[in-house]
């Protein structure tokens, strides 16, 4: 029997369910030594400009070191180029490249922490990245990121089915033969239809609750659901502000990743330095 891509992400799914378990009795166990009460200040276009103004003046301060940690994404493009030779994997071939995204805030935590310490004055280099490792919450990080991880896992998932039940599940002979029937078939356009609102869904819960709580994290040593309530708290007084800032860095993304995720070397620090700055104008102590 030929092997689907629904079979290795399920047996995924449940290991990381099995796991999901001691992760939960663990995360109210992590962080939380520092006892603070975030407030959350209403943010404005402004804001967001002046994020974006801050976070490109850090990234022109370590331009060569922060593009040098960055080189992982072009390398994952073309990794997922050569996958897209795969028939079988051709259909979730766009999802994971958009899923990329899901993953994002944790990919920025060495980019937070460059920016912390130019913040406040200190001399950075591409080493500097690597201090996160010595946060007292880098734990809670981790954790975060695997619930950022459990929702690209989902979101895999979600897109193969979605890919079954429209013009699977028999995988395409050709990527012409995809492409064709992507475009040019009822089912094809329902496809990308159900899969953008989907994909919309699961881009949403990570922008509620990931939007500043790895840079929250970084900067207090609180606990990973008050670095979450946070984060809500920020998109709850801030909905218009927040989305739209969601769609610039979806928008910058999506750029970035023509052809083969090169523009990413780019469009990943600016997007990394100017979240630890929209941070600063989004939270108080």
């Amino acid at each position: 029997m030929v092997k689907t891509i629904g079979n290795p992400l399920s047996w995924t799914m449940h290991g990381l369910a099995d796991a999901a378990g001691h992760v939960t009795q663990t995360v109210e166990r992590i962080g939380g030594q520092e006892h603070v009460t975030p407030r959350v200040r209403a943010l404005t276009h402004e804001d967001l400009r002046e994020a974006l103004r801050r976070g490109r003046a850090d990234f022109a301060a370590a331009r060569t070191d922060v593009m040098f940690i960055c080189l992982i994404y072009p390398a994952m493009g073309l990794m997922l180029a050569a996958l897209g030779l795969n028939m079988n994997m051709l259909p979730i071939l766009f999802p994971v490249a958009a899923g990329f995204a899901l993953l994002g805030p944790f990919a920025a935590v060495g980019l937070y922490e460059v920016s912390r310490q130019r913040e406040a004055g200190q001399e950075v280099s591409w080493l500097a990245a690597l201090n996160v490792i010595r946060s007292p919450n880098f734990g809670a990080m981790v954790v975060l990121g695997l619930y950022l991880a459990a929702l690209f896992l989902a979101w895999l998932l979600t897109a193969h089915a979605i890919w079954a039940l429209t013009l699977g599940p028999v995988p395409p002979a050709s990527i012409a033969e995809f492409a064709s029937a992507v475009l040019t078939t009822g089912a094809g356009w329902a496809m990308m239809v159900i899969g953008i609102a989907v994909g919309f869904v699961f881009a949403l819960a990570v922008l509620v609750t990931s939007a500043v709580s790895f840079p929250l994290l970084l900067d207090r040593n609180i606990g990973v659901p008050a670095a979450i309530a946070t984060s809500y708290k920020v998109f709850r007084a801030n909905p218009r502000m927040m989305m739209t800032w969601g769609a610039m860095v979806a928008t910058l993304l999506v750029l970035g990743s023509i052809p083969a995720f090169i523009g990413l070397i780019i469009v990943l620090p600016l997007l990394g330095h100017a979240t630890w700055h929209l941070y600063r104008r989004a939270v108080r102590f």
